[in-house]
């Protein structure tokens, strides 16, 4: 396996944490528990579930329409004093997502950046050189030390 999606720009976060994943379903619930725990460990267990949705979301969406057969795709979770923000970055920069598209009430799929806008304080998504970011954040309340 190969990882198609260099690190970007190092960015100014207060924590930062960069895991690779191979393109099997498996991953998916890898990356969210993972996620999950970060949000604990970093002081912000109120957001882990909001975290690990979007995580999940955007891993999924990143397998089904970003990814390509030895190619890994890169979960990104960053702090800031403000957010806390999960990127997912796939090798596939022509296939963006599509925020307009709404799925039918019967069908099985759709509904991933339908549930990305409504839980996530922003989104968007960024072209690279090679593949494509997408990112969610979410609002945090800093607790100022003691």
């Amino acid at each position: 396996m190969t990882d198609s999606c260099p690190p970007g720009p190092s960015k100014p976060y207060d924590r930062y944490d960069s895991v690779s994943y191979t393109p099997f379903p498996q991953n998916i619930p890898r990356a969210r528990r993972h996620v999950a725990q970060l949000a604990v460990a970093w002081g912000h267990p109120g957001v882990a579930d909001d975290a690990a949705l979007l995580a999940s979301e955007l891993c999924t969406n990143a397998l089904l329409h970003g990814c390509l057969r030895d190619r890994l795709f890169r979960v990104e979770t960053s702090l800031t004093g403000t957010a806390l923000r999960v990127s997912v970055t796939d090798p596939r920069g022509e296939r963006l997502p599509d925020a307009g598209i709404s799925a039918a009430p019967g069908d099985q799929f759709g509904r991933g950046l339908l549930i990305v806008r409504m839980v996530a304080s922003r989104w968007s998504v960024e072209k690279l050189a090679v593949g494509k970011s997408v990112w969610a954040e979410l609002d945090i309340v800093r607790i100022p030390d003691a």
